[in-house]
C-alpha cells in the first residue's frame, strides 16, 4: 500500500489517526524546526503555521526547500488571516500554496485529497550524496565510490537515515522510531545486529567503519 506522509508543525499533527483511502495510507506526523524526525517514504505534504514557537514559519518553509529531504514536499502555509501581503510573502518563501487557519483533520485531508493526482509525482528525493556516499531511493541501491553496497532492506534504510542525519549521535531508541520500528517493539538488542550487517557491507565495499560506537549512547555516522 503506497504512503502519503502529512506533516504538520501544529499539535494536530501528534493526535491524528492514519487514514486509508483508494489504496493509500495517510499517516501524519508533527513537524519541528529540526525536519523529519523519521524516513519520509512517498509523497510528503507539510502544513506550516504562520507563527511558531521557535521560529517563524516563512523561515521553517526556508528551511524545508533547503533540506534534501523535504525539498520536493507539498508545502501549504496555514495563515492566521487572509491578508494578500502574507500570501505573497508565503508564496515567494518556497510554499506551494496557502489556507487560512485553524486547520481540521477534515480540512488537511481534504485539500490533499483534491490535490493529490496534481502531485502525484512529487516524493522525497530520489537520489542522495554524501561525500564518497550515494544512495539512489528509486533503485535501492547504495553506493560508496561507485563501488554497490550489498544490502538487505533494512540495512538500505537504515544507511538512508544515518546518511541523512550525518555527525549526530543517534540512540537505538532514535533508530528504531526513524526507521518506523515501534509496532511490533523492537528489541534495542536488534540494532545491533542491523549496526553489524551495515558495517561488513560498507567495509566490503570499501569505506572502511565510518559508523562509531558512542559508549552508552548510540551510533554516529562519521562523515567529514
Amino acid at each position: 500500500m503506497d504512503v502519503v506522509n502529512i506533516f504538520l508543525t501544529s499539535d494536530l499533527g501528534e493526535s491524528l489517526e492514519d487514514f486509508v483511502h483508494d489504496q493509500r495510507r495517510f499517516t501524519f506526523d508533527r513537524l519541528g524546526p529540526e525536519g523529519p524526525r523519521r524516513l519520509v517514504e512517498g509523497p510528503m505534504w507539510a502544513f506550516v503555521d504562520w507563527v511558531l514557537p521557535q521560529l517563524a514559519g516563512l523561515e521553517m518553509c526556508r528551511r524545508l526547500r533547503a533540506d534534501p529531504r523535504t525539498a520536493d514536499a507539498h508545502v501549504t502555509m496555514v495563515l492566521e488571516a487572509d491578508d494578500a501581503e502574507d500570501r505573497r510573502r508565503a508564496l515567494r518563501a518556497g510554499a506551494d500554496d496557502y489556507v487560512t487557519g485553524p486547520l481540521t483533520r477534515t480540512a488537511v485531508l481534504d485539500r490533499v485529497l483534491a490535490l493529490q493526482s496534481r502531485g502525484a509525482e512529487r516524493h522525497a528525493t530520489q537520489r542522495f550524496e554524501l561525500g564518497a556516499l550515494s544512495i539512489d531511493m528509486a533503485a535501492l541501491q547504495a553506493r560508496w565510490n561507485e563501488a554497490p553496497i550489498v544490502l538487505r532492506p533494512n540495512e538500505f534504510r537504515l544507511l538512508r537515515f544515518f546518511a541523512e542525519n550525518p555527525n549526530r549521535v543517534l540512540t537505538r531508541d532514535d533508530l528504531i522510531s526513524g526507521l518506523g520500528k515501534r509496532e511490533p517493539p523492537i528489541d534495542e538488542r536488534t540494532v545491533d545486529v542491523w549496526i553489524g550487517r551495515l558495517r561488513r557491507a560498507i567495509k566490503a565495499a570499501g569505506g572502511g567503519n565510518p559508523l562509531r560506537t558512542v559508549r552508552s549512547l548510540g551510533y554516529v555516522f562519521d562523515l567529514g
